[in-house]
């Protein structure tokens, strides 16, 4: 199964307005995340990849992976006009292999658009691909969620408020938060965010590099 064609479209639209606005500031997410960032990092559904560029800016080596060809094509353009080390690639996020550690792994904003099954094995590998001393950041839509004109019907998950928290209860809790937003047509859009790193003590580490 693919991730969501109904949300890359959806995004895919958005991505363009918003280049065409020259809308590139950081969203609050990606802001509580940035200051963590260091060494070799893994972006998961990076959108225009606001985030990614920031990363790279502060000297991270940064490889950025998202569904949207424009937003992909828009963020290797400007990575290459910076200088920047960053590489840029469109991927099936619904079928992507983490093959190798990182020393943080960011997914804002992208792990609700796969089916329950699939997202708990992403979050899984996720989990496993972050070196010891590493770190992850992630953000998701959470039960209690009632905006979901972006999702096809039964090909998302709402995560359960705490869900990522505990799935990384035996790491260094760096930030959890609980959020809500209102949305079009009197919705709510609930998040949650979780920053956390990984112990650096042996025997904590993940697969080996594959």
């Amino acid at each position: 199964m693919t991730l969501d064609k109904h949300a890359v479209q959806f995004f895919e639209r958005q991505f363009r307005q918003q280049a065409a606005a020259g809308e590139y500031a950081l969203n609050p997410f990606e802001q509580a995340a940035l200051p963590h960032l260091t060494g070799e990092v893994l972006d998961l559904g990076c959108g225009l990849g606001n985030l990614a560029l920031a990363a790279a800016r502060q000297g991270c080596r940064v490889t950025a992976l998202d569904g949207s060809p424009s937003a992909i094509a828009r963020l290797q353009a400007e990575a290459t006009a910076q200088g920047l080390d960053l590489t840029a690639q469109l991927a099936d996020l619904a079928h992507y292999a983490i093959g190798r550690d990182y020393d943080a792994i960011v997914s804002i904003g992208l792990l609700m658009f796969l089916p329950e099954a699939q997202a708990r094995a992403l979050l899984d590998a996720i989990h496993d691909r972050v070196k010891p001393g590493g770190l992850v950041a992630l953000n998701v839509l959470t039960e209690g969620t009632s905006y979901l004109a972006m999702f096809e019907p039964g090909h998302y998950y709402l995560f359960a408020r705490g869900e990522l928290a505990r799935r990384f209860a035996a790491w260094e809790i760096l930030l959890d938060r609980h959020e809500r937003f209102p949305a079009p047509g009197a919705t709510v859009k609930a998040f949650d965010t979780l920053i956390a790193r990984r112990p650096a003590a042996s025997g904590a580490t993940g697969a080996g590099p594959a």
